[in-house]
């Protein structure tokens, strides 16, 4: 049976190894550069910088040929896990990222000690739009951060002899005009859908860079031709690929 000194030894050992592990993950991302440059990812004594354009040239290349109206979050371990299953988490994620792009303002509470606290909160006049039915797995993320936010909702199907999208059902606050908005669509495939949606948005009286996009994952392609219709608007997603997963809504939903 060990003393405990001798467990306090082990424990120690247990850590220092423990982080050494932890350091070989970087190690090995930087061993393709050569030992006279610092490598992209690590700066002041080899810590790891925060990721940019997902740390993958072809995003960065993407992102900047479609232009700062596309931000992407930066593609960590977690994103890519929760990217792997489509956990709740990686809506919340992208939802909360979401939230940082409205505007806000200062202001200063009394914390229950009685000292005064100089924060920040949202502007009035922010709501959600989920476009039926895949945009509606996205509510209750954005409702368990902003549980009295208004929702709104926009039915667009695929005309089966045309393909082109019509607009069957639209129900918006009735100031909607006045609201920051955050259009809620989780996969972006070839755009049709948002640009009938923000055509939809635009006849009630909302301006283009009122709204923000919000979606998991999003071809070139769609993002590009969402941009060109509407150079004002921003769009926020965690993954830019060719190819876009297909039958979310039926998938979260469980009706397949």
């Amino acid at each position: 049976m060990l003393c405990s000194d001798q467990k306090l030894v082990v424990n120690s050992e247990r850590r220092e190894l423990e982080h050494e592990a932890k350091q070989v993950r970087f190690v090995a991302k930087s061993s393709s550069s050569s030992s006279s440059s610092a490598s992209p990812g690590t700066e002041r004594g080899g810590e790891p910088e925060a990721a940019t354009a997902n740390e993958n040239p072809s995003h960065s290349d993407t992102a900047k040929e479609i232009g700062p109206q596309l931000k992407l979050l930066p593609l960590n371990d977690q994103i890519r896990e929760l990217q792997t299953i489509i956990r709740d988490k990686l809506i919340r994620l992208v939802v909360e990222e979401g939230l940082n792009q409205l505007p806000f303002s200062e202001c200063t509470v009394t914390t229950p000690t009685g000292h005064k606290y100089d924060g920040v909160k949202f502007e009035k006049g922010n709501c959600g739009v989920s476009i039926m039915r895949s945009g509606e797995a996205m509510e209750q993320g954005l409702r368990d951060c902003c549980r009295s936010i208004r929702i709104g909702k926009i039915l667009i199907q695929s005309d089966e002899e045309t393909q082109e999208a019509k607009v069957f059902y639209a129900k918006f606050p009735p100031d909607i005009s006045r609201r920051k908005v955050l259009l809620m669509y989780p996969i972006l495939s070839t755009g049709n859908t948002v640009i009938e949606a923000v055509r939809v948005l635009k006849e009630h009286g909302l301006q283009a860079h009122h709204i923000i996009l919000l979606s998991l994952f999003s071809t070139p392609h769609g993002a590009r031709s969402i941009v060109t219709e509407f150079p004002d608007i921003t769009i926020l997603t965690t993954e830019v690929h060719a190819v876009a997963p297909t039958h979310f809504g039926q998938r979260y939903f469980g009706t397949d």
